[in-house]
């Protein structure tokens, strides 16, 4: 038996608001810095066994998954499909930790291949998170 390489990736991410309103702005789509945000198409249903799929509005790329735990305010887990993941599911973990009078937002994606598709998610991540925390207000 072979066993596949993977990745994981790991971001934190300080922000200047409560565990609470962290946790419910990366669950709307109309908070810049979300990938939901930048959906031409999406299905969202944070909830257990709840699932999600959006097509990047930039190139239509579709991704995919199913809540698999859903705790207000502190973490959110998730499987996670796409074309750069061969069509294998990865998983995603976002925490919120209170951190002062802000937050400590943690994401690690696990699971990833071992290659070209799966180191893409990096930069993708990055683009996200490095938007989330911009728009942020102070």
């Amino acid at each position: 038996m072979t066993t596949e390489k993977t990745l994981e990736f790991r971001f934190e991410r300080s922000i200047p608001a409560a565990p609470a309103a962290v946790y419910d702005a990366w669950l709307n789509p109309k908070v810049p810095g979300t990938p939901w945000n930048e959906a031409s198409k999406l299905i969202l249903q944070p909830e257990v066994d709840g699932m999600f799929f959006w097509a990047f509005a930039a190139n239509g790329t579709p991704h995919y998954g199913r809540f698999t735990e859903v705790s207000r305010p502190h973490r959110l887990v998730h499987t996670w499909v796409s074309p750069h993941t061969s069509g294998k599911e990865s998983q995603v973990t976002v925490t919120f930790e209170g951190q002062g009078k802000g937050t400590k937002m943690t994401l690690v994606h696990t699971g990833l291949p071992d290659d070209e598709g799966g180191r893409a998610h990096k930069d993708g991540w990055l683009y996200f998170l490095d938007k989330l925390t911009a728009g942020w207000p102070s």
